[in-house]
């Protein structure tokens, strides 16, 4: 991602579904107006997912997805389909492309099946009028990728699928009047990205300054002397989670203190899930099975937090030999049954349909679901600390 593009996990995802040969791919060529897809007359050219982020108005940035085929076969097929199945956990809106030659099949009717399912909002495209001619469908349009017919309408049918206008959750400015002094305190140890800071850090320092408030960025082994030096007390500090004991200690009880990961959470949409979950620690027991999910697959450092930090915390806290399971990226068990708990990072990878499905599938399992920041907070004993910024959370504990 660069500097000036919008993170994947803030764009709307729109899926392209259909059978193989359906013209799926030649469809997303078509939309985007580039070579996104590899087209071909030979079924199951598309062997895996592909993305690409764009602008889309009326939408603005969108993430496009060209799937396989729903109707693949064989081993490698069943793979294809189960990953396209993945897609469906995260799109927010789909386009059913259909071969106008052979028409809506049992395939057809499963996707719709599932787009109802999952409360996705479609669009059917009856594709190759160039071949049958222009038909007239209640349920979608006549559209061909090859003479670009109708291709415009669909665009714009897409384009209003999805409500763009709603006002989304603040990460923490909100939160802030003007000139608040916020102290934003990032580790910059082996664990940390060369050349960089990360993405929450990122877009909450922007965030502070939407609300005119005023960010300063210390490392946690200045924190103590930055707030000594300073001519005003900071209204609040927010710390990375993994610095939190030492960030508590070395902030004045009478500063607020919070963690990136717990206002991602807020952010996300469920931070009151991850406390009322995290107090399924406390009753973890020998051989319990926990859960440690990544929304993202960078590499893991020697004292990486989610296989080393957080699996070493939980047996230090508990007492207890716990079975640690991780998963990163876009993989996510689908049986959960077998987990105590399940603790998740901030996600600010993941867009907010597919935390939506996470939880879900957590809470349809009846396993709790916490996060990261709220997690570390209860075992090191300031998790009271750490949300009295949000005094309507604060009475969950």
């Amino acid at each position: 991602m660069g500097l000036n593009e919008t993170p994947s996990s803030e764009r709307i995802h729109i899926g392209f579904f259909g059978r193989r040969n359906a013209g799926k791919s030649s469809v997303v060529n078509a939309v985007t107006g580039q070579e996104l897809s590899v087209v071909s007359d030979i079924k199951g050219t598309t062997t895996d997912p592909v993305h690409k982020s764009m602008e889309l108005l009326p939408m603005g940035p969108v993430v496009i997805i060209d799937t396989p085929g729903f109707d693949d076969e064989g081993t490698l097929g069943e793979m294809r389909v189960r990953k396209t199945k993945q897609i469906l956990n995260r799109v927010d809106c789909a386009v059913l492309v259909v071969d106008g030659t052979a028409g809506k099949t049992e395939v057809e009717e499963q996707l719709i099946g599932l787009f109802k399912e999952k409360n996705i909002p479609y669009v059917v495209a009856y594709n190759k009028s160039d071949l049958v001619g222009e038909g007239d469908y209640e349920d979608g349009l006549s559209v061909s990728a090859q003479t670009g017919f109708r291709i415009h309408e669909l665009k714009e049918r897409i384009g209003v699928l999805v409500n763009t206008g709603d006002m989304k959750m603040r990460i923490v400015g909100d939160l802030l009047k003007p000139c608040d002094l916020v102290i934003l305190v990032i580790p910059i140890d082996s664990a940390a990205p060369k050349g960089r800071i990360i993405l929450p850090q990122q877009q909450t320092m922007r965030d502070i300054l939407e609300a005119g408030a005023v960010a300063i960025s210390v490392r946690d082994t200045e924190l103590k002397q930055t707030i000594e030096k300073l001519g005003t007390r900071p209204y609040l500090v927010i710390t990375d989670s993994q610095a939190f004991e030492q960030v508590n200690k070395d902030t004045p009880d009478d500063i607020l203190l919070t963690s990136f990961s717990i206002l991602m959470a807020r952010y996300k949409g469920f931070l009151e899930d991850a406390i009322k979950g995290v107090a399924a620690i406390s009753t973890l027991k020998d051989g319990d099975k926990v859960l440690i999910s990544e929304g993202c697959t960078h590499h893991r450092q020697c004292d990486d937090i989610g296989t080393v930090k957080l699996p070493r915390w939980l047996k230090e806290f508990t007492g207890k030999d716990l079975v640690i399971e991780t998963s990163s990226g876009r993989e996510f068990p689908e049986e959960l049954s077998d987990y105590k708990l399940i603790i998740h990072c901030g996600s600010c990878m993941l867009n907010e349909r597919e935390m939506v499905y996470r939880r879900k599938t957590a809470a349809d399992a009846g396993v709790p679901f916490t996060n990261y920041g709220t997690a570390i907070a209860y075992m090191k004993g300031i998790l009271k600390r750490s949300l009295e910024v949000l005094p309507d959370l604060e009475k969950l504990i």
